[in-house]
């Protein structure tokens, strides 16, 4: 839309959807206003029921309005291992629980680590996304002086680094390789932080005693630990800017709050909901993610962390994996399970049961991305951005079942969990994708824009 368009809205009385009588969670805190939107933007917010016509309403009674909930580390595993998850399905899963936009990962078959690995994921998404997406790259020993150039690239939402749990030409464990990752490019990078050295020299822990139940033994506190303080060293030396994944321990977070200039930091859902042995004891290989589910202790530290503002973003790490290959015998089991759809209510119940408010989840979940990745238009429910927004019934009692779960794996490790918060209408620069808990219409997920690009952030797809 062009600025004079833009403008000229403004003065208009009709929009293409009004948002009415819900209490909407803006940057000025909660009020009790409406949301018009054209055009893809929200174009006015206030009393707006006297003077305002619309294609399309819906009446919020009862209901809170948040910026679209945003889930910065998904696993969609297309292409090369579409019997786990699709693009279609990833998607389909994240707009019914109310998330808008998605980070996809890079360890897909072929890796996502050129630009024609890239366009290829950007042609599958055309027309199978039911949400906007982006794309990471992985950064390897193979392209790591083309970083600078393909960080740039339309679609990317930056570099993604496995220093353990990853194969090939994505396991970047060597320090020389990470410095010369760290010294291509500007654009913050992702970190999975396990020490790979270690993690191969403690796996007779487990290959002795085939018990999930030791997972957490396994890859214990200091293979997590000890590549956190290498990889922040080694951020100090090439003045590179990261974001450390998945944060599963009290001395992580003890560490990271003395370089937070330059770090920046994401918990997961499972970290936050579940508990070492329980978990396993209850889910067995279900539960089996890495970093793993830690005991109480770490546990309480990442609350405490989101407490205190030391963690920025929520990320659900949606990794699936086949019922089948979950029941193989451990440790041969593969490590991930379903998030994407699982994000948003797990959230709201812990807002229902007093761990965090739902101001600080809108700042996980849609401002902090956005201010941390550079997202243009997207993140706050402000005029001029995209009309993207997560309703929610804050009362709502739900029970997650497999039957709800859209990914191709069909399973979550929340099976028969009772909660209390539901997302109930999924809305998409303006589009209504997900209508009183139903799927509405078609697949209209774009690539999202960011600052460093968006005058050339064009991608020849049309919707």
């Amino acid at each position: 839309m062009s600025s004079q368009n833009f403008q000229n809205t403004l003065h208009r009385r009709h929009a293409d959807l009004l948002i009415t009588d819900g209490r909407v969670i803006t940057p000025s805190g909660e009020k009790q206003i409406d949301i018009a939107c054209q055009d893809g933007r929200i174009v006015a917010l206030g009393d707006l029921q006297a003077g305002w016509t619309a294609d399309q309403q819906i009446i919020a009674v009862g209901l809170h309005v948040l910026p679209g909930v945003m889930d910065t580390q998904v696993h969609f595993r297309e292409p090369g291992m579409t019997h786990k998850e699709t693009l279609e399905a990833g998607t389909r899963g994240a707009v019914l629980g109310g998330i808008t936009s998605v980070f996809e990962m890079p360890n897909t078959q072929p890796l996502t680590i050129s630009k024609a690995d890239l366009q290829q994921k950007l042609d599958r998404a055309h027309s199978n996304a039911w949400c906007d997406y982006a794309f990471y790259i992985g950064g390897s020993a193979v392209n790591a002086t083309q970083l600078a150039a393909l960080e740039k690239l339309p679609g990317v939402c930056g570099i993604k680094v496995f220093m353990g749990s990853s194969f090939g030409d994505l396991l970047a464990d060597d320090d020389e390789v990470l410095r010369q990752i760290l010294s291509h490019g500007s654009r913050r990078v992702a970190i999975h932080a396990e020490d790979e050295a270690r993690l191969r020299q403690r796996r007779e822990i487990v290959e002795r005693s085939h018990d999930v139940r030791q997972h957490h033994l396994w890859r214990d506190v200091e293979s997590a630990f000890l590549a956190t303080r290498r990889i922040v060293q080694l951020s100090e030396e090439t003045g590179r800017r990261l974001h450390v994944l998945h944060v599963s321990t009290a001395d992580e977070m003890e560490f990271l709050a003395q370089h937070k200039d330059h770090v920046s930091i994401e918990v997961t859902p499972h970290h936050l909901t579940m508990t070492a042995p329980e978990c396993y004891e209850q889910l067995g290989s279900l539960a089996q993610m890495n970093p793993p589910v830690r005991e109480k202790h770490h546990h309480d530290a990442l609350w405490q962390a989101i407490e205190n503002g030391l963690v920025d973003v929520i990320g659900s790490d949606h990794a699936p994996h086949t019922l089948e290959e979950k029941a193989r015998q451990y440790p041969d089991s593969p490590s991930g399970m379903t998030g994407v759809q699982t994000l948003l209510p797990v959230m709201l119940n812990h807002v229902h049961e007093g761990r965090l408010t739902l101001q600080r989840l809108v700042d996980l979940t849609s401002a902090g991305p956005a201010r941390l990745f550079g997202l243009v238009n997207k993140g706050r429910i402000a005029i001029g951005y995209d009309a993207d927004l997560s309703i929610v019934d804050l009362s709502a009692k739900r029970t997650i079942s497999n039957d709800w779960i859209a990914s191709i794996s069909g399973w979550t490790p929340y099976d028969g969990k009772q909660i209390t918060g539901w997302p109930i209408h999924t809305i998409i620069r303006g589009h209504v994708v997900v209508s009183d808990e139903a799927l509405q219409d078609s697949p209209r997920g774009m690539p999202i824009k960011f600052e460093h690009s968006w005058k050339t952030d064009e991608i020849n797809h049309e919707h």
